[in-house]
């Protein structure tokens, strides 16, 4: 089942160029994954009574084309397989004539809310979603994406309020924003990311502090989000 959500490009959504940003990518991918769930019974406006809960553990974002400030796009998604564990959704992004300008996927893990335990994913909560065989990056399975051992640039940061969501840690586009904080300007003045890799770890919760490690390898920017003593790693950015 192919479920489509329609998406107005806001002030809030663009950069200084007028175009949309990709932490607007990702919030509009996220919210039309959430009208899918909602629709097979699995979603916010049942979690009171299912405790079920759907945490992302990676994005793959590949952006062809941007669109404009007050243009309208709709996001097509699908949910494109699971095991027992792990399920896989898949996204469109067309801009008002229908052209496809965007394609991600993501890997996701259920947990119960009140137990903080995964959840398997019975054949009773994957089959509503009504999954489609199709994949927007054919053959394509997330890899680990590795540590660089040197840092071209650190900044400390102390996770605020605005960036906490339901599940009271920090929300998953907001490592977005922590991983551009540490990008230097010179090179995020002059470069489109149109590739964008985030592999999730370990979540980050009010108050914590992080250092936000830059790492300029080739044509990737790798950032590497972790706890300020750097014992824990919180997520992995990479963007080209």
């Amino acid at each position: 089942m192919y479920v489509e959500q329609k998406f107005f490009v806001g002030l809030q959504d663009i950069d200084a160029s007028n175009k949309v940003t990709n932490k607007a990518i990702l919030t509009f991918l996220e919210d039309a994954g959430g009208v899918h769930s909602n629709l097979a019974g699995y979603g916010l406006k049942t979690i009171k009574e299912t405790n079920f809960s759907w945490i992302i553990l990676n994005w793959k974002l590949k952006v062809f084309k941007r669109a404009n400030y007050a243009d309208t796009v709709t996001v097509r998604t699908w949910s494109a397989g699971a095991d027992k564990l792990y399920a896989y959704r898949d996204f469109e992004v067309l801009n008002e004539v229908g052209d496809i300008i965007a394609i991600a996927t993501s890997k996701w893990i259920s947990v119960n809310i009140k137990t903080g335990r995964i959840n398997k994913l019975t054949e009773e909560i994957i089959k509503p979603y009504k999954g489609e065989s199709r994949r927007v990056f054919e053959n394509y399975d997330f890899t680990k994406i590795e540590e660089p051992e040197k840092i071209d640039n650190s900044v400390k940061y102390t996770i605020n309020r605005q960036m906490i969501d339901i599940n009271k840690h920090v929300h998953n586009v907001c490592y977005y924003d922590l991983a551009e904080i540490a990008i230097p300007e010179e090179i995020i003045e002059n470069m489109e990311f149109n590739n964008v890799e985030i592999m999730y770890k370990k979540e980050i919760k009010l108050g914590e502090a992080v250092k936000c490690n830059y790492t300029k390898l080739g044509k990737e920017n790798i950032i590497t989000i972790k706890s300020e003593d750097e014992k824990v790693l919180h997520a992995i950015v990479k963007l080209s």
